[in-house]
């Protein structure tokens, strides 16, 4: 089943394969099986065609997901540094944004980069 050109897995409940999809969380999940009067504990491969459809149909129309709403995410970034707010300076210099230290524990923004002095090694440029 495709929903927002990403397969969903068959194997799954459908409450947890939707969740698969950009933009569409645990809350938002349960929100559109509701509307689609569809039970959460249902594999994706046992739904009708029906069923794919108005799921497909809601999650398509109503919500933004994946492209579109990457798009979005990277359009308010690029606000954000247009206009040099703090958030769009800290998203600039490739550090933290939301408030997260920076003296240890930022590896994730900053990349695996270990700087550290190494003490007692020769210097390599001696002859011997």
């Amino acid at each position: 089943m495709r929903i927002s050109g990403i397969n969903i897995p068959k194997e799954k409940k459908i409450e947890f394969s939707l969740r698969y999809l950009y933009g569409i969380g645990p809350t938002l999940a349960r929100k559109v099986l509701a509307a689609a009067r569809i039970d959460g504990n249902i594999r994706t491969k046992d739904l009708t065609n029906e069923q794919e459809d108005s799921l497909r149909a809601i999650v398509e129309k109503t919500y933004k997901t994946e492209g579109d709403l990457r798009r979005e995410v990277q359009s308010n970034i690029k606000a954000m540094k247009d206009i040099k707010c703090f958030r769009g300076i800290r998203h600039m210099k490739h550090l933290p944004v939301r408030g997260q230290r920076t003296k240890t524990n930022s590896r994730t923004v900053r990349g695996n980069v270990r700087k550290t002095a190494v003490s007692g090694k020769k210097p390599s440029g001696l002859k011997t």
